[in-house]
């Protein structure tokens, strides 16, 4: 809980959005790319360099390494990151169906500037996401370490359902540049088939890299962790994540926005 306060401090958000975001699409696109299928899911890539991705992290390193064969402990993390895709994708496809429909007055595709001590359409789009996603990962971190009930005890397969549907909806509360882009484009099409596509996509590109990582892993690692280890590693990383996402988008940036008048921030964060 403490490393997720501390991220909040450090986390600079234009570099994060303007150096590595940026600087992966248009380095894997070239300068202009703006809108299309490739932008959809290069630009899902680009978003694997954020916070929430430790909490996929936090899932699926458990089950890496076990005494079994190298195809068996691939299916160990395959099968479980699938459960955790079709959870994501069944979240993010209906947004971007809902998105084609509804077209671009929705708060996310907002380009006002900001108003000091004034909250924005989409700034409140993203608190209220972000703040149900960071309170429902704060429970199941909580639940791992078995401080509190877990509501998905015996049910794995529920608890990486759920876990993917909530990697899925931050798409609903990103307010980011970069992804407005993708979701003006979907908005102007009025295609539903398009919206769904190019947000599954985007969803899908933000979790390969770390997909590809743990099948890599499961091919060579070959210890199984405790059952204690396990829960230390899911209960801090879900823990992580519910804080930070709770605390950046609740109360910072409520000081941002000049709501509040002060949240610690490091030297390097504008």
């Amino acid at each position: 809980m403490l490393a997720g306060f501390l991220l909040t401090v450090a986390w600079s958000a234009p570099f994060v959005d303007d150096v590595i975001g940026d600087g992966v699409v248009h380095g894997v696109l070239g300068p202009g790319a703006t809108a299309g299928v490739a932008f959809a899911f290069v630009s899902g890539i680009a978003g694997t360099f954020t916070a929430c991705n430790i909490a996929v992290f936090g899932v699926m390193a458990p089950m890496v390494g076990a005494e079994e064969s190298r195809w068996q402990r691939m299916r160990r993390v395959l099968g479980p990151l699938g459960w955790l895709s079709l959870g994501m994708l069944a979240v993010s496809a209906t947004y971007g169906v809902v998105v084609a429909l509804v077209g671009t007055s929705m708060p996310q595709f907002s380009t006002a500037e900001q108003v000091p001590g004034v909250l924005s359409g989409r700034s409140i789009q993203a608190m209220v996401v972000f703040g149900v996603i960071g309170l429902a990962m704060c429970w199941l971190g909580l639940a791992a370490l078995k401080l509190v009930r877990d509501p998905f005890a015996g049910r794995d397969r529920a608890r990486l359902l759920f876990l993917g549907a909530l990697v899925g909806a931050f798409l609903i509360g990103r307010p980011f540049p970069l992804f407005r882009m993708m979701f003006r484009d979907a908005a102007e099409s009025g295609n539903v088939l398009y919206g769904a596509f190019a947000f599954s996509l985007q969803s899908l590109g933000n979790i390969v890299v770390v997909g590809v990582l743990f099948a890599l892993l499961a091919a060579f690692v070959k210890v199984r962790p405790r059952p204690a280890t396990v829960a230390a590693i899911s209960g801090a990383a879900l823990l992580v994540v519910g804080v930070f996402s709770v605390l950046y988008w609740d109360v910072r940036l409520l000081a941002v926005r000049g709501v509040i008048d002060w949240y610690p921030l490091a030297p390097w964060v504008t």
